[in-house]
């Protein structure tokens, strides 16, 4: 019977995260439901009698991944990359929301001075997995987006370590013992933690130098390393385990030689199962009866979370800084809480009940309450406020190629010599290394992955281009962000003929999407660019129309029309496809890959400003 409640939880699990995915929400919305349709409103499932004694140590050992894979995010040259605003928010204005919410908690909410605590530390981390889908919809501009994106990235292991530090501190105050021994005690498990942690990154970063653990085993043995660092820590010093693994993670994400991004990968993927898993779990959990206990004074208490803590946050955070206040408004607005809060605070709640600490059964569902108001409120009243205060982007405007290879990279100059706003994205490090020589920025990953939703500027992206020589690439990049961009702003390239039919018959290749009409496949494009082809631009005018210009350029290969708008800054793009509905008109630009016999007569680039003569006059002298 186990089995089958097993195998259930993996299905809802799944299909939460595709209602996320197709509504673009946070996945946390629906594992909320599914775990309370489950668990207090139905009955059908209880995790105390399906895990049974089992239950602290899956959701121990499942939080202890989660906090790795978030720690190996968090790269010391990015702290200190990422603005005076950012490193308030995660140091100084944390520690506010910390203390406000941790005197409401025991001033309002009567709870006992340790759970307040504990509760105040839990509720400081919003994290990256709530905070990107609302992005992505609310499209803020740029400084609200990166402000509140690297927010979530960086507080995430730090919030949850801090969390780890209170926890222990008033763990060891709440057995009645005298101060010295209660500090030597505290210390004692921080030195541990933290020494743990060292020794596992620094044996695990020396297995990985000197080849001595195979790259098959990369993944396994980075695991394995984290689950016993875990269990041995916490053997030697009570609730050490977490704070190991973080440092742990934090060891392993700053050695600048080490490659662990399939590790990296592997962790996004397993963390998103565990998380989704635990989450029903956790949900499942809750009892009507401790909701009911919820009464004024919780009304109360998330009033001060949204309109006190973290507008005083922003305000400490942002203060003789060159913000607007209206950005300012909009970031005192957007907090939600996530899945971090709920595991680490499950885990202590858990602890402290065994521990008998009064009050210790009333932490879970305050959580889960500010986690369920925060995210429903936010996501459905952050695109409006956005709008009402002028703060969203103008239409997106960036194209993303995926693909950094030499033609993507020849493609992408060419753009770019057209004030077009160009993003590429390659999981192989020569061509990222290649694009960034070339002044071009650079992905390096796979775009379609938790981590790219951290780095990709997605929320200013209007198209995808699909230039990997990979059909199978190319397909998973078309089906990804056909759905964040709709269909008709998604297009992929053929590797070659013999794939044409193959590709236009898949549902992941609609014939519109097929780029550069008959003759633009991979193989050509590459040939012509090794052969010394050069993409240039040619307007067309009154005096060289659009036929003329095919008559000229028989061998080359059109790849885009630019058409010039009233503002001077802004241009329309859409790339040449079979079956074009629309020619390229008077006053637009045809950029094309020219043969080299072609490209000499040519200009590198016509930009909309210069009156230079076309190609046209040019031959016709």
């Amino acid at each position: 019977m186990s089995a089958i409640y097993i195998a259930g939880i993996a299905i809802f699990s799944v299909l939460a995260q595709w209602l996320a995915w197709v509504l673009k929400v946070p996945a946390i919305l629906f594992l909320l439901l599914i775990g309370l349709l489950l668990g207090p409103l139905t009955g059908q499932l209880s995790p105390d009698d399906l895990l049974g004694d089992l239950l602290f140590p899956v959701v121990s050992l499942s939080v202890a991944i989660i906090l790795f894979e978030g720690a190996l995010t968090l790269h010391f040259r990015e702290l200190k990359g990422i603005g005076k605003i950012v490193r308030n928010l995660c140091s100084i204005g944390m520690f506010a929301t910390f203390v406000i919410i941790a005197l409401c908690g025991y001033f309002i909410l009567d709870l006992d001075w340790r759970v307040a605590a504990v509760l105040g530390a839990v509720l400081v981390v919003t994290g990256p997995t709530v905070i990107a889908p609302m992005l992505n919809a609310m499209r803020p501009n740029q400084d609200i987006d990166r402000v509140l994106r690297w927010e979530g990235i960086v507080i995430d292991p730090i919030g949850a370590l801090f969390a780890v530090l209170v926890f222990e501190a008033v763990s060891f105050v709440g057995q009645g013992e005298v101060l010295s021994h209660t500090l030597i005690a505290l210390f004692s498990t921080l030195g541990v933690g933290i020494s743990v942690g060292v020794v596992a990154g620094w044996i695990t970063s020396s297995l990985i130098r000197r080849e001595w653990l195979p790259y098959e085993l990369h993944k396994f043995g980075i695991l394995a390393l984290v689950l016993f660092s875990f269990t041995f820590s916490n053997h030697l010093a009570h609730e050490s385990g977490l704070l190991a693994v973080t440092i742990f993670g934090i060891w392993l994400a700053n050695q600048d030689d080490l490659e662990i991004d399939s590790v990296l990968e592997f962790k996004e993927d397993l963390s998103m199962i565990l998380i989704s898993s635990l989450f029903i779990l956790l949900a499942a959990r809750l009892q009507l009866s401790d909701l009911m206990l919820l009464g004024v004074e919780t009304f109360i208490f998330l009033a001060v979370v949204l309109f006190i803590a973290r507008p005083i946050c922003i305000a400490i955070s942002t203060y003789n800084t060159d913000l607007p206040l209206k950005s300012r408004v909009l970031l005192s607005w957007i907090a939600p809480r996530g899945i971090v809060a709920a595991a680490v605070g499950s885990v202590f709640a858990l602890s402290m009940i065994d521990s008998q600490i009064p009050d210790a059964n009333k932490l879970v569902p305050l959580i889960f309450t500010v986690i369920i108001v925060t995210v429903v409120l936010q996501s459905l009243t952050a695109t409006p406020l956005a709008k009402l205060l002028g703060v969203r982007q103008p239409s997106p405007n960036t194209l993303l190629i995926i693909g950094a290879n030499h033609v993507a990279r020849a493609i992408a100059k060419g753009l770019k010599e057209q004030n077009i706003d160009v993003y590429l994205s390659d999981p192989a490090w020569e061509n990222c290394k290649m694009a960034r020589m070339d002044g071009l920025p650079c992905y390096y990953g796979n775009p379609q992955s938790e981590h790219a939703e951290r780095y990709l500027p997605l929320t200013s992206l209007k198209s995808v281009l699909a230039l990997s020589p990979n059909r199978h690439h190319n397909a998973l990049g078309v089906q990804y962000f056909s759905h964040l961009l709709n269909e008709q702003n998604v297009f992929s390239l053929r590797s070659s003929t013999n794939h044409a039919k193959a590709n236009k018959d898949s549902a992941t290749f609609l014939s519109r999407q097929i780029l550069f009409g008959e003759q633009g496949y991979y193989a050509r494009l590459s040939s012509l660019i090794a052969k010394g082809g050069k993409v240039s631009a040619t307007r067309l005018s009154e005096e060289f129309s659009w036929q003329q210009y095919l008559e000229i350029n028989k061998e080359a290969i059109p790849l885009f029309i630019i058409s010039d708008t009233n503002n001077s800054d802004e241009s329309q793009i859409r790339p040449f496809v079979i079956e074009m509905k629309k020619p390229p008109e008077q006053g637009e630009r045809i950029v094309a890959l020219q043969p080299p016999k072609m490209s000499v007569l040519k200009e590198p680039s016509l930009n909309k400003e210069q009156s230079s003569s076309t190609l046209g006059e040019k031959l016709g002298n």
